[in-house]
C-alpha cells in the first residue's frame, strides 16, 4: 500500500455562510491524501498503472468551483468524487482550509479534514 499526496492546491472560490463570502470570494487550500496500491506502477513505470495527479486535480478543482456554505460540504463532495472517479483508491483524506477567514481577528486559516474509505 502506498500514499499519494497532493498538497497545497490553492483555489479562489465562493464558499461560506456570509453574504460577502458568496459575492467576493476568498482563497482556499486543499490537501489530498490517497491510499492506493501502486505496486504495478512501481514495476511498469507507466502512468496508466497509477493515479494520474492531473486528473485528480481536475476533480478537486471542479468541486471547488461549486459554491457551498460549509467546508464540510465541500470536503465531502471532493472525497466522494475522487473515490467515484478513481476506483483503485482505498481511502481518501481531504483537508480544506479557508485562508484569512472573516472572523473578526487575525486568523491565518480554518480547516476541516474528512476521511472516507471505499466500501
Amino acid at each position: 500500500m502506498s500514499v499519494i499526496e497532493i498538497e497545497g492546491m490553492e483555489f479562489y472560490a465562493f464558499h461560506g455562510c456570509f453574504d460577502e463570502e458568496s459575492k467576493i470570494g476568498t482563497y482556499f487550500k486543499v490537501d489530498l491524501r490517497m491510499d492506493v496500491d501502486t505496486s504495478k506502477a512501481q514495476k511498469s513505470d507507466n502512468i496508466a498503472d497509477t493515479v494520474n495527479y492531473l486528473s485528480v486535480y481536475g476533480v478537486v478543482k471542479e468541486q471547488m468551483m461549486q459554491p457551498s456554505h460549509l467546508l464540510e460540504h465541500v470536503a465531502d463532495r471532493i472525497a466522494e468524487s475522487v473515490l467515484e472517479e478513481f476506483h483503485d483508491l482505498r481511502l481518501v483524506r481531504v483537508k480544506v482550509s479557508k485562508l484569512n477567514p472573516p472572523l473578526g481577528g487575525k486568523i491565518s486559516s480554518v480547516s476541516l479534514t474528512i476521511e472516507k474509505a471505499r466500501q
